[in-house]
């Protein structure tokens, strides 16, 4: 192995360990070493960390190092899992990903039932979902769309990688979307029903 190439890996290998997001394509040509192949290094990484406790993966439009499958169940017995979202809010959340962009009435129209703004306000916190503008309608309401936290959050690498529907929704004894490791953004077991408020009027452009 040429000197270009083991230097590229190790490039390579650093700052994907190093972010805290995943690496996208556009900060690797920046990185690595001139005419180096991104696909090539970034496949050869992939394969050397295959059956190692941490493998390298393509999430959110670019590589991340995610807790290999078979060994993520043992971690939970020493890793503290942060809070998880509310059944509410997963539907919601899986209305935005499928319908985007999408207005709030749209959203519970399609729910049938008020939506909170807490359950809004919870995703927004977590940069799960993000205004994509205004629908040329009277009031012109807010579009809401995923981010790419989103697809990072539930191990997928493009919206086209979105499974069945019902598979985001709810899956109270495992993740749920597959395969998210470790994914905290799982319904709580007695969260099924949150209290709703009255549909709220959507804001008016400024």
């Amino acid at each position: 192995m040429s000197d270009d190439i083991t230097q590229a890996l190790r490039l390579a290998e650093a700052v994907v360990f190093a972010a805290t997001q995943p690496v996208t394509p556009r900060v690797l040509v920046n990185l690595l070493p001139e005419n180096s192949d991104v696909d090539a290094v970034m496949g050869a990484l992939t394969t050397a960390y295959a059956e190692r406790g941490v493998n390298l993966v393509q999430v959110g439009g670019g590589w991340q190092f995610r807790t290999a499958p078979d060994v993520a169940p043992h971690l939970r017995k020493v890793v503290e899992l942060p809070r998880r979202l509310p059944r509410v809010a997963m539907e919601t959340l899986a209305i935005i990903a499928y319908h985007q962009p999408v207005t709030r009435t749209e959203i519970e129209e399609i729910r049938g039932a008020a939506l909170s703004q807490n359950t809004l306000d919870l995703l927004l916190e977590n940069g799960l979902i993000t205004p994509k503008g205004r629908k040329e309608t009277p009031g012109r309401p807010t579009l809401w769309g995923t981010t790419p936290a989103f697809l990072a959050q539930f191990g997928l690498n493009d919206l086209r990688d979105l499974p069945k529907r019902e598979e985001l929704l709810i899956d109270p004894a495992g993740p749920a979307l597959a395969p998210p490791p470790a994914s905290v953004f799982q319904p709580e077991d007695q969260a099924a029903a949150e209290p709703e408020e009255a549909p709220e009027t959507e804001d008016e452009a400024p």
